[in-house]
């Protein structure tokens, strides 16, 4: 029993000591990447698109809510001079314009969603490339993101923002 402990603790050492060896060998540098992407070029271009299509489904939307207050303020001044079912059938449409309204502001959401993606999506692998080449080319193993709250606390190490911008021909 006495050796079994001695071997594992001898195992463990040797163990740990090939992880630190590892470690010291390993080459790491950081990079913000969400400051990289938004100093690209495409990325504002993208920007750009998106904020007017977004500024087309908030006039859209807005148009349709303005049109259906309207149309409930008629509904309502005329309310006394309807039967009871007439009434019953205007509150319906007005319900169903108000769906219909939601599901044109849902869908509004998930067309930007997807063009974000759509546009956003070149920009990210050309980022991830450069950083790629760049950490290949300056010999390191791994490259960390240190945009705020990506959970890089310390970011002491080699920075290669330089290095990409460079890459990517940005100042």
């Amino acid at each position: 029993m006495k050796n079994f402990k001695t071997i594992f603790i001898a195992a463990a050492l040797v163990f740990g000591s090939f992880v630190f060896a590892q470690a010291q060998e390993s080459k790491i540098a950081h990079i913000n990447t969400q400051e990289l992407i938004e100093a690209m070029p495409g990325y504002t271009s993208a920007m750009s698109e998106l904020e007017k299509l977004q500024n087309t489904y908030s006039t859209s939307i807005e148009d349709m809510m303005k049109e259906a207050t309207s149309l409930s303020e008629k509904y309502q001044a005329e309310a006394t001079m309807k039967t009871d079912e007439e009434n019953a059938n205007r509150a319906r449409e007005l319900e169903q314009t108000q769906g219909k309204i939601i599901e044109y502001r849902q869908n509004a959401a998930r067309d930007l969603q997807k063009k974000e993606a759509e546009l956003l999506k070149p920009v990210f692998e050309k980022a991830r490339a450069a950083i790629k080449k760049v950490a290949n080319e300056k010999g390191f193993d791994y490259v960390m993101d240190s945009t705020q709250g990506s959970g890089l606390i310390v970011a002491d190490g080699y920075n290669l923002m330089p290095d990409v911008k460079k890459e990517l021909g940005i100042q």
